[in-house]
């Protein structure tokens, strides 16, 4: 890995202790769908996935008023608990999205209004879940956990970071000019995060959100942005993105990853 220092994830189980039903802090992992497409058969292998890993807490899907009844009713019959939300769009402008369907992931920011967990792990639909996360949820308040993302996707090229060819998971490969003043803060992927719903960060979310002018990367440079000074980067084996594989294979442990994330078109580019 990246010689960044890394929130330790080696929390050990320590036992069950019983309480009274309502101190016990509800959590729930989340993520989103919209539309009609077939964006519904990853949720479902996510759930199946987080099923067949022994999970102890719920899925929770934020879906958008367009998702049609038969997908939903697919994804209760998985245990899900569906919740629809409205959809969040940023200030009109004429910014180019690196994917033209980004823009709709501003609704995601509705995650945090689910203020009935204590805690939640989002997830995105293009993810499988290989072991159990559960210990994650343990990890003190306060921050915001998720793994460091790459640079060096073409999608990148508008960046200094891509032209110069400095990226964080290989920081010492191409180190950061001096003649560009202080590196870049640590960016990470927005596909998993652990955090805590809040309806004063939401409020807080939703206020930054109409003043700050939509980026390529949409949400994820918006939650980079609006997060930088509580996030603490994770291991990379519960996230990985799949082009991490040629990318940056010195820093895959294939062996230990429990989250993968089937985001990346097959290609070394």
């Amino acid at each position: 890995m990246a010689p960044h220092e890394l929130v330790q994830t080696d929390v050990k189980p320590t036992g069950i202790v019983t309480k009274p039903a309502t101190t016990v802090p509800s959590r729930a992992y989340v993520s989103f769908l919209a539309g009609n497409g077939d964006y519904v058969k990853g949720v479902v292998g996510l759930a199946k996935g987080l099923r067949k890993v022994k999970s102890q807490y719920p899925l929770v899907v934020a879906v958008l008023p367009d998702v049609p009844e038969e997908h939903r009713k697919i994804l209760e019959s998985q245990g899900c608990i569906v919740k629809e939300i409205e959809p969040v769009y940023p200030p009109e402008n004429q910014t180019q999205f690196a994917m033209p369907h980004y823009v709709i992931n501003y609704s995601k920011l509705r995650i945090w209004e689910f203020v009935e967990y204590s805690k939640m792990i989002y997830l995105d639909g293009d993810i499988l879940v290989y072991d159990n996360i559960d210990h994650l949820f343990d990890f003190p308040d306060g921050h915001l956990y998720a793994v460091m993302d790459c640079f060096c996707k073409k999608t990148w090229s508008h960046t200094s970071q891509y032209k110069i060819g400095y990226c964080q998971q290989c920081p010492d490969k191409v180190t950061w000019p001096v003649e560009l003043g202080q590196p870049p803060a640590l960016y990470f992927n927005a596909g998993m995060l652990v955090f805590e719903p809040s309806l004063s960060t939401y409020e807080h979310l939703l206020k930054t959100l109409k003043i700050t002018p939509p980026t390529p990367f949409a949400e994820q440079d918006f939650l980079n942005m609006f997060f930088k000074d509580i996030y603490k980067p994770i291991p990379l084996v519960y996230n990985l993105v799949l082009a991490m594989l040629w990318r940056h294979p010195e820093n895959v442990e294939l062996e230990k990853v429990k989250v993968a994330h089937y985001c990346a078109a097959v290609s070394n580019s």
